[in-house]
């Protein structure tokens, strides 16, 4: 599981929560120490086939050893190959030929979404039930929190006023802030003086802004960094609201934990978000917010 050796976002956090219910069931198999990019690929396609021998592999993270048929693939997104452009050349080129050759050749692909699981038929020619629907679940602490709680955590994570809306995503372009950006800086003026908007995800926002003088981000924005696991239920409940206006989603983890702390979430209108939501938040269209 390469997945584990790096930090908990959106599929290293589904992996995390899986193992830790499945524990008396899985064993888990890693690299002795973490590996990402061409070195993990290099692993997970030569040395894992070998360790896993005859025995069933479930892969949890869009990515497995094509040598192996006996096995059951979680395919999150297939982003890197409808939208190449976001991607690294040789990632996307990567993924282009793995993914396809996953799809056909293991024995069950689970996805998180009808929106993903439509988006994999139309990319491989497959019987429709080798690919099964698993929606993601939240974790039971991501509940209401109470006023002190919050407050401690506002004073942690430097938040200016108990009154703000939250974006929580990693700073990569699909996410959308420079569009949620410029939202903010058209109608701050015309918000209440105590409203802040608080990006959190990220101790990097030069990777979303690069090439942007950061003297022109608007007014009452806060960089609040990477969130530790134990502040994220209070940072949503206390937000008026999450925005998550990504523009591509396989499911949208954190519209789920926002509704589950008691936050009302802003997502976009298209791919997964509006199945994960329903009636309980607003829709608007991430490119015209």
């Amino acid at each position: 599981m390469r997945a584990q050796t790096a930090g908990l976002r959106g599929v290293q956090r589904y992996t995390a929560e899986v193992r830790a219910r499945l524990k008396d069931r899985l064993k888990t198999i890693a690299p002795d120490r973490p590996m990402q990019g061409v070195r993990g690929h290099l692993w997970e396609q030569t040395v894992l086939p070998r360790i896993v021998g005859k025995e069933l592999l479930w892969s949890p993270a869009n990515t497995g050893p094509v040598r192996v048929a006996s096995q059951v693939l979680t395919i999150h997104d297939i982003a890197s190959l409808e939208h190449p452009e976001w991607f690294n050349s040789v990632f996307a080129a990567w993924y282009r030929w793995l993914t396809p050759a996953l799809i056909k050749r293991v024995r069950r692909v689970i996805t998180v979404s009808q929106f993903s699981r439509e988006r994999l038929l139309a990319l491989a020619n497959i019987d429709e039930s080798k690919i099964v629907v698993i929606p993601e679940g939240v974790d039971a602490r991501f509940r209401v929190r109470g006023a002190d709680e919050i407050a401690r955590m506002r004073s942690e994570l430097g938040i200016p006023s108990p009154h703000y809306l939250l974006s929580l995503a990693a700073m990569e372009p699909r996410k959308n802030l420079r569009r949620l950006l410029a939202a903010w800086s058209s109608c701050v003026t015309r918000l209440p003086r105590e409203i802040w908007l608080v990006l959190a995800g990220s101790s990097a926002p030069s990777k979303v802004f690069s090439g942007v003088d950061m003297d022109d981000i608007p007014p009452r924005v806060h960089f609040a960094g990477f969130v530790a696991d134990d502040s994220l239920p209070a940072l949503y409940s206390g937000a008026l609201a999450l925005v998550y206006v990504s523009i591509y989603e396989g499911f949208g983890l954190p519209a789920l934990e926002a509704m589950a702390s008691g936050t009302v979430p802003i997502v976009a209108d298209n791919t997964s978000l509006p199945e994960v939501v329903g009636d309980a938040g607003f829709q608007v269209n991430p490119y015209d917010i």
